[in-house]
């Protein structure tokens, strides 16, 4: 009974935390406060009443459209309340009631975030990355990575995107990364060491070049859509966070790696 308790309180909190990271998805963009003003409708810019705000059970009472100005609202909102939601769950489920389990709560939060502000803009907000990048040194010295990994997943995987980009322009004389991925892969490193960011990079390369080669085949793209290299490490991140840590102990079983 506690255990379901938990998983409870954990899924209505997870469901409020997303609304709020809804908020900083339409408004960090935009460079406005994601504390004020109150919600209000990006179609009309109506005040929304409380009744509004709950968590996905608003959105299907209100049939996805604005009560004031019948604009249709984003399938994102509710789907991004109930990633939250499952991602909260899933890390208690796997890491219980610890301190280490606040960490990567927000760790998870921000990688929502990162996301859906990639795969919409194309940006990756400094407003996440760099202070993610210090939370997550920070925390290091007392939880897991540690922070002698912690501090090899900044300098390996932010050092290694920026030569990568670096190397890529001298060649093309073009940009092929964002200084955006450069921080992003830094701030994955910080939270999770230099381990699981390369599981990381790996899982969000393979993820690109089978979306990238599928939207060639089916002729959606030319071959020069610029792929949102930050909404794949975020869902990489996510993964390897939850799933990670089995496959770097079989690698490791197989070609022992330093710690």
């Amino acid at each position: 009974m506690m255990e379901e308790g938990a998983i409870g309180v954990l899924t209505v909190l997870g469901l409020a935390v997303g609304s709020f990271l809804n908020v900083c998805i339409h408004r960090l963009p935009l460079r406005q406060s994601v504390v004020t003003p109150s919600s209000r409708c990006p179609a009309c810019g109506g005040a929304l009443r409380w009744s509004d705000n709950i968590p996905v059970l608003s959105y299907l009472w209100l049939r996805g459209r604005c009560r004031t100005c019948d604009a249709q609202i984003s399938p994102v909102y509710p789907l991004v309340e109930l990633s939250t939601a499952v991602v909260f769950v899933l890390q208690y489920q796997e890491l219980g009631w610890q301190p280490l389990l606040a960490v990567r709560l927000l760790f998870g939060c921000a990688m929502i975030v990162l996301f859906v502000i990639d795969l919409r803009h194309r940006i990756l907000p400094n407003a996440i990355t760099i202070p993610g990048i210090v939370v997550g040194l920070a925390s290091a010295l007392a939880f897991e990575p540690g922070w002698r990994s912690a501090l090899t997943g900044v300098v390996i995987g932010g050092g290694g995107l920026f030569l990568l980009a670096e190397v890529y322009y001298r060649i093309r004389r073009q940009d092929g990364l964002g200084m955006g991925d450069v921080k992003m892969l830094a701030m994955i490193g910080a939270f999770l060491g230099w381990q699981l960011m390369l599981v990381t990079l790996l899982l969000a390369s393979l993820l690109g070049s089978v979306i990238g080669i599928g939207m060639l085949v089916l002729g959606l793209s030319d071959g020069k859509y610029a792929l949102p290299l930050g909404s794949f490490l975020a869902l990489a991140a996510v993964v390897a966070m939850a799933t990670g840590e089995p496959f770097v102990t079989w690698y490791g079983g197989l070609y022992p790696l330093p710690r």
